[in-house]
């Protein structure tokens, strides 16, 4: 019987390590999409902004027409990023900005900006007033510098789990007596781990609401964890 123990006690072991191996590729694939969704929205927002200067440019629009669309067209392009991003780097744009602003916000702001507080926006010459519109487009087509900056970062350290993830699982199945066992292993583990943690955020969202970052996030780790350790046991 306590050979049997032993060998009991060393699978649910060697089960445990595996599903911290997996939250390796799980984390680095959450690091992965969302950096990659982040710099998508900075990359076409910038684009946006470009575009709409230069039909102004051509005669194409007018300054309000421009700052119209970059309003409307940033806040969709940060939507449907949102949709492109995981549980957690959805629940972390959330916190940051709940929703995008609206055109009379931003000639609210930008109005406070460059002539005032105390300006009033309809009360301004044309010249001005195109440049509060020539400010918004040029505004929606810069992203939070910070946030950015930050993103990129963790789009190199992300891969580089990935690549982690992906050693460890070459060394595993290079040292296993049964490689065609352990590569089945390797790829259920680590698919099941990045699975259950999208599944584990998704209902810690839901759970926490909207802009809960840490929730969320502690909720993808969890559900990899717990997803890659049940898969483990089926081994």
């Amino acid at each position: 019987m306590e050979p049997t123990k032993s060998n009991d006690d060393q699978a649910l072991f060697e089960t445990a390590i595996k599903s911290l191996e997996a939250q390796i590729a799980n984390i680095g694939a959450h690091v992965t999409v969302d950096s990659g969704a982040r710099l998508t929205y900075a990359r076409e927002i910038g684009s946006m902004a470009d575009r709409l200067r230069g039909d102004v440019a051509k005669g194409k629009l007018t300054w309000r027409e421009a700052a119209q669309q970059a309003q409307r067209t940033r806040n969709l392009i940060m939507e449907v990023s949102r949709t492109r991003s995981t549980p957690v780097g959805r629940a972390l744009a959330q916190w940051l900005k709940a929703d995008g602003y609206s055109l009379n916000q931003m000639i609210a702001r930008q109005t406070s900006k460059l002539y005032g507080d105390t300006k009033l926006f309809s009360r301004l010459p044309e010249a001005k007033q195109n440049a509060i519109y020539a400010e918004i487009v040029t505004s929606a087509g810069k992203s939070n510098l910070a946030v950015t900056r930050a993103m990129t970062r963790l789009s190199y350290a992300g891969r580089g789990l990935l690549y982690v993830s992906l050693g460890l699982s070459v060394y595993n199945i290079v040292t296993s007596n049964n490689k065609g066992l352990a590569i089945k292993k390797e790829i259920t583990a680590n698919g099941a781990g990045i699975a259950g943690g999208i599944a584990g955020g998704a209902m810690a969202g839901i759970a926490c609401g909207p802009g809960a970052p840490v929730c969320v996030t502690m909720g993808a780790f969890v559900g990899g964890a717990l997803a890659a350790f049940s898969t483990g046991l089926i081994w």
